[in-house]
């Protein structure tokens, strides 16, 4: 069975790919970005991943890719198209190499057009396929810069993407409009750039027009992924806290252990956002815990000390909390109270 997941960048509208063989647990990312590598580290641990390769589909031109960080955290192998220029990548791609992951695989193929490295990967079985930036939902990457040339996307995408079967269902790089799938079918037919009878003339003609902006992290985004992403400080660490061994989660949650809590109760905050009836009831409390009331949290934030680390429990075990001087800004904290030891707080 496979294990699949479409992740979003938003301020990039970036469409990130996570695929793995349920069976071994082995796994590949594709397209990944830099600021969400936290997230996308979190998802693979708690589903009992082992990430092996990262993936792009081309030198993107709109963010930094996240491959380099998850190779630092996982080990795993940066693979790209030999054509695309980047250095620092474990392993160039060629059309036709496969990419395996347990019992699962995806086929490379070229398809360039928006830039001269743009792959698509498909999926051994022929029912998914990830164009990157060649062809879009409703449309098609940009052909004006980065070696663009629109006879050569118009080829590749009649070629190497509308020759797969007509169910197999399209993934893109990108999507401005939310729209997240669809179908070789539906783009053969409804595309308003490559489908129907449009064609190779009519396609150069319209690409030459569009008269587009150049990205906006242009200048940024593609020396960084010309070296797959690494950072010139290869120290950075993403400001990760280091008041206590915590736990990212996909949920966007720093998770701290009851054990390591009890090591740094005397230098942290414990703010309780139970309501008093709770902070009172059955279930009991720390002894250490601050009340305020979650919906109080915000007009009595200037009660809490910026200085140092705080962490916030709720009924459930999940809630609010904030490292040193970033109270204002919610980042988040859990705590469970195993049962037995002081108060439970699960709910």
């Amino acid at each position: 069975m496979l294990i699949f997941r479409q992740l979003v960048d938003p301020p990039s509208s970036t469409y990130t790919y996570l695929l793995a063989d349920s069976r071994t647990g082995a796994a590949v990312i594709i397209d990944p970005v830099f600021e969400q590598m936290r997230r996308d580290m979190a998802l693979i641990s708690e589903l009992g991943l082992r990430l092996q390769y990262v993936l792009e589909t081309h030198a993107h031109a709109d963010h930094v890719t996240g491959a380099w960080m998850l190779k630092r955290q996982s080990g795993c192998q940066i693979a790209v198209a030999r054509s695309s220029g980047a250095h620092g990548a474990d392993r160039g791609l060629s059309h036709g190499d496969k990419i395996e992951f347990g019992t699962r695989h995806l086929l490379v193929r070229a398809t360039p057009g928006h830039t001269d490295g743009c792959v698509t990967y498909v999926l051994d079985d022929e029912s998914m396929a990830f164009t990157g930036d060649c062809l879009l939902i409703r449309g098609s990457g940009r052909t004006d810069f980065q070696q663009g040339d629109p006879r050569r996307m118009y080829r590749s995408v009649h070629t190497q993407i509308f020759s797969l079967p007509q169910a197999c269902l399209l993934y893109p790089a990108h999507d401005y409009r939310g729209l997240t799938v669809t179908s070789v079918r539906e783009e053969r037919r409804f595309n308003p750039r490559l489908g129907g009878e449009i064609s190779e003339e009519d396609f150069v003609g319209y690409m030459k027009n569009l008269a587009l902006p150049h990205p906006r992290q242009i200048d940024v985004a593609v020396p960084a992924n010309l070296v797959c992403g690494r950072p010139d400080d290869e120290n950075l660490d993403l400001a990760a806290p280091d008041w206590a061994p915590l736990v990212y989660t996909f949920a966007g949650i720093w998770e701290i252990q009851p054990q390591s809590l009890e090591e740094v109760a005397d230098t942290v905050q414990i703010i309780d956002v139970r309501e008093p009836a709770e902070f009172d009831g059955p279930l009991g409390r720390i002894d250490a815990a601050r009340p305020i009331p979650l919906g109080e949290l915000a007009r009595r934030a200037e009660e809490i000390d910026r200085s140092r680390p705080v962490v916030t429990v709720c009924r459930a075990g999940g809630a609010f909390g904030a490292g040193r001087g970033d109270t204002a800004k919610g980042r988040i904290c859990r705590y469970s109270q195993p049962r037995g030891r002081h108060a439970s707080l699960e709910g």
